[in-house]
């Protein structure tokens, strides 16, 4: 494992028992713990991106204040939902924010998941094409934006413009280098997991993907893994592409941790439907002593397989608990899990 990076939902609630009651409450501690896993020696800090619900949402302005405020971590998301996206827009978003961050963006992108309300990408204006469907449309915006981030002048200028051209056709400023190579897609399946390999795109695989073979959930997650390096192989791509996995994984080493996840009632996968027809397997989450949790990690097929691991946080417990949290994976689990 070479990297270890925290996931936020950005989860608020009125609710008093709730550290995050209101948006600005999620936004600023989002900002404070990435500070914080900076300092612990984290990589990185991850958020995800959901629409018409009470967590984090448009990602752009969170990305860019963590980058001011940071110096090395990576900053990213997990996933954007590329059926609400203007492409072009998103790229000026996404290099400005890189440009801030000095190139640390690490951008997770998707054709989305359930979400909240139907067809919400609607109500942003846009339809899918005729005979196509929203995920079709999702994976369409994908590539728009992979092709404006390289950065190739595709509009005719004026003639006579208010300010001076550079010649040939323009492109979309600001421009940030490299972050073409630093986009992932979210792969709910394991044919989606080989189109992003054909499209030199790094590999997300979350806590949740679609039951193609009734095995344990990480054994499929490894196996879509495996898949995806194939296909990337393939390709022909020159650069070795990176893999995330996402885990809840909690250490008890004091009353809080074993009040808050000593229960140990997630410690199996689960199987539900996430719409009416995709039969989805959703991971299990860890929660034991140290020396326990680096025994059951270890037999994770999917975690030894990526070189990536995002811990999902849960943020509503507050930034100085997550803190703690991270901390204490980051000194009594990660190291026997190949860490640094």
């Amino acid at each position: 494992m070479k990297t270890i990076g925290f996931l936020s939902f950005g989860h608020w609630t009125p609710s008093p028992q709730s550290q995050t009651r209101s948006a600005g409450d999620t936004l600023l501690q989002s900002i404070d713990l990435a500070v914080a896993a900076e300092e612990l020696g984290a990589d990185g800090a991850y958020f995800r991106v959901h629409h018409f619900a009470r967590q984090l949402a448009s990602p752009f302005p969170l990305l860019a204040a963590v980058g001011a405020r940071t110096s090395r971590i990576e900053i990213g998301t997990g996933v954007i939902d590329m059926r609400y996206e203007n492409p072009l827009y998103m790229a000026e978003d996404a290099g400005s924010a890189d440009l801030i961050a000095g190139g640390r963006l690490q951008l997770g992108i998707s054709r989305g998941s359930p979400e909240q309300v139907i067809d919400g990408w609607r109500y942003f204006g846009y339809e899918p094409a005729q005979g196509q469907s929203d995920a079709d449309m999702g994976r369409r915006h994908a590539e728009v934006f992979l092709d404006l981030l390289r950065g190739q002048g595709f509009a005719k200028p004026n003639p006579r413009p208010m300010f001076p051209n550079p010649p040939g056709l323009l492109r979309l400023e600001p421009y940030s280098e490299g972050l073409r190579e630093r986009i992932w897609w979210g792969a709910g399946s394991n044919a989606t997991a080989i189109w992003a390999a054909k499209l030199g795109m790094n590999l997300q695989s979350s806590t949740l993907k679609n039951d193609e073979s009734g095995e344990p959930f990480h054994i499929q997650q490894a196996k879509q893994i495996r898949a995806y390096r194939a296909a990337w192989k393939e390709a022909g791509h020159a650069r070795e592409p990176r893999v995330s996995v996402s885990r809840s994984i909690f250490a008890l080493v004091d009353d809080r941790d074993r009040a808050y996840f000593g229960g140990g009632n997630q410690s199996d996968d689960q199987v539900g439907f996430i719409d009416d027809s995709t039969r989805a397997i959703f991971g299990r989450s860890y929660a034991a002593e140290p020396d326990k949790l680096i025994q059951e990690l270890a037999q994770d097929e999917a975690i030894a397989e990526a070189d990536t691991l995002l811990l999902t946080v849960p943020n509503q417990l507050g930034v100085a608990y997550n803190t703690h949290v991270i901390e204490m994976i980051l000194k009594h689990v990660a190291p026997g899990l190949g860490w640094r």
